[in-house]
């Protein structure tokens, strides 16, 4: 988890609060969520927390965090901005692959040493998480005095700036760290920080640029040009981003506007002209979110008033009012619906959760007494997990080997190679079709997956168990494995629109593995638990047509029987036959 060098004195001066001692400030950070690491050589606190606070990566977002917390300041703000003076011209031949920018002028700053440290480790920390080691979203910062804007070119006297897209051999610069004129593909080569992020840039045709009338000062993700250096001497600030997603760099922006609006800046806004479009940036406007009082003193444990839960949604930094309830101070709030106003550097309030969580944090989670709950039941054994347990003590009873695969799998391993067609899910609400092959429903599907490997989550479990046997050909035979383990399948009927369920899958690789086979196994299983077993004949790509049937279990449809297709074999590499089935759970019930 990301681990923040805070300097304590520094802490002191931004909260108002000088005479905290060190340990008073552990234990105030420590209630904020903040762990205390040890100190640096030069005596900087190190402090770590949850990644989704973003705004905490700096001492100004945490010092802010702490004003809240002592009471001293209540409720969004909001800092006050000045109209826009400078705009942002986006060209045509901005890469396709880094198509956004954002930005924003800071003016009036008092840059200390130990501000400008603070600003150059929140850009540091923001890279390393929001912005996805720059990939994402990149961070600019200038000392303004060395632009040179030309004049708008919609003749409003605005100066302008230029997002281009420039050839790698083309116009030179001077880079940090550096006192000669590279080109942008001169940077990637010859400077250790170009060199470093390369691999951002190196498959573009066309690299980033931003130009003033000057000429070009920064070649974004990789690096800023050595004019617009910013020294303790810098009073304003120019600020810009470039990403591959507008909402993330416009997020990024509003977390850096705030650290140095703590720190006596006045924000400036700046517009970001597209060819179809303008936008008014930073984009300061607050997001809505809503909780019911139930769900809030469900969660805590706790009996509160709505004028508390208010009270406390201020002291956390939101605004808030009371739906459904003439009198604040009335303790029956069943109906009671709180409206909450989250401010612009909140990244990290997604959900109706994230505000329990901060009306508890306000509270004191280490306020919360604990207590035996008003119920008089005894804990036990969930009836779905009785069942799984006694489904697998079967299956290993039956000479299975009991596996536990990743639920994650990817889209090729799903369907593909076992011989299905990938679900198309874009576009309108996705239901699933009732008469699809089992394992063919439309995949839950990871927007950014770390590994090419697991792109979703897996629809029916067989696929795991062949992959298994794929890496097994060393292996003596016969291989008889099965698992019982999660699937699921987007559904836009469904509240998460995504539907789970647990799933039975055995397969049987030897050199006589036939259809009777499995279908015996299949019905040892069902008459451990008393259901009946139908197996009609059907087709279904995996396997060979005549040598498959559904799987029927007290009338239900809930699952495939046969021998796999050799196509399927062949491209697992199996010289085995292969007989398998799948059915859910919850049909042994």
């Amino acid at each position: 988890m990301p681990v923040v060098d805070v300097d304590p004195d520094e802490l002191r001066h931004l909260t108002g609060h000088d005479e905290k001692s060190d340990e008073d400030l552990k234990d105030d950070l420590f209630a904020l969520g903040l762990e205390y690491e040890g100190e640096t050589e030069d005596g900087l606190m190190q402090l770590e927390f949850a990644p989704d606070r973003l705004d905490r990566l700096s001492v100004e977002g945490v010092a802010r965090s702490l004003r809240y917390q002592y009471g001293d300041d209540r409720g969004v703000y909001l800092p006050n901005t000045n109209d826009a003076d400078w705009t942002i011209e986006v060209e045509e031949s901005v890469p396709d692959e880094r198509p956004y920018v954002t930005g924003a002028i800071v003016r009036g700053l008092d840059m200390d040493e130990a501000g400008l440290d603070s600003l150059i480790q929140l850009q540091e920390k923001l890279h390393a998480t929001m912005g996805r080691k720059r990939a994402k979203g990149a961070i600019g910062v200038h000392d303004l005095t060395m632009l040179k804007g030309a004049s708008a070119a919609d003749g409003t006297g605005e100066k302008s700036i230029r997002y281009v897209g420039v050839e790698p051999d083309g116009d030179t610069f001077v880079p940090l760290d550096s006192n000669r004129e590279l080109t942008p593909g001169e940077v990637l080569t010859e400077h250790d920080t170009g060199e470093k992020f390369a691999d951002l840039v190196a498959d573009y045709e066309r690299y980033p640029a931003i130009y003033d009338d000057v000429g070009l000062f920064s070649f974004p993700p990789v690096i800023n040009g050595k004019r617009t250096e910013v020294e303790t001497d810098s009073r304003d600030l120019f600020i810009e981003m470039t990403g591959t997603d507008q909402w993330t760099i416009d997020k990024i922006l509003n977390i850096v506007c705030y650290a140095l609006d703590a720190r006596g800046g006045r924000v400036e806004r700046v517009d970001v002209e597209y060819p179809d479009r303008t936008l008014d940036r930073p984009d300061l406007s607050v997001s809505e979110k809503s909780v019911s009082h139930q769900r809030i003193e469900s969660l805590l444990g706790i009996s509160l008033e709505a004028r508390e839960v208010v009270d406390l949604m201020e002291r956390a930094g939101l605004d808030a009012t009371a739906e459904g309830v003439d009198d604040p101070d009335d303790i029956d709030t069943d109906e009671v619906v709180y409206e909450a106003d989250v401010p612009p550097y909140r990244v990290d309030v997604l959900h109706p959760l994230d505000l329990v969580d901060d009306v508890g944090r306000a509270y004191g989670f280490n306020d919360l007494e604990p207590r035996y709950p008003e119920i008089g039941t005894i804990g036990g054994r969930h009836e779905r997990s009785r069942v799984e347990d006694a489904a697998r003590d079967a299956l290993v009873g039956l000479g299975f080997e009991d596996m536990l695969d990743f639920h994650m799998i990817s889209e090729g391993e799903n369907y593909e190679r076992m011989g299905l067609s990938v679900p198309g899910t874009a576009g309108g609400d996705v239901t699933p079709d009732p008469d699809a092959p089992v394992g063919a429903q439309p995949p839950v599907t990871i927007t950014e997956p770390y590994s090419e490997d697991y792109t979703m989550v897996r629809t029916w479990a067989l696929p795991s168990l062949v992959m298994v046997l794929e890496r097994n050909t060393h292996r003596a035979y016969p291989q008889d494995l099965a698992e019982i383990g999660l699937a699921a399948h987007r559904d836009d009927d469904e509240n998460t629109r995504v539907s789970e369920h647990r799933t039975v899958a055995g397969v049987l690789a030897r050199t006589d593995a036939t259809y009777e086979d499995a279908k015996g196994k299949l019905q040892a299983l069902c008459r451990a638990f008393d259901v009946d077993l139908e197996t009609p004949p059907t087709s279904h790509p995996s396997f060979i047509d005549g040598r498959t049937a559904s799987v029927v279990i007290d009338g239900d449809a809930v699952g495939v029987i046969g021998e796999l297709h050799p196509r399927v074999l062949v491209e697992h590499d199996l010289e085995l036959p292969v007989a398998g089935f799948e059915f859910r759970l919850d049909a042994l019930r």
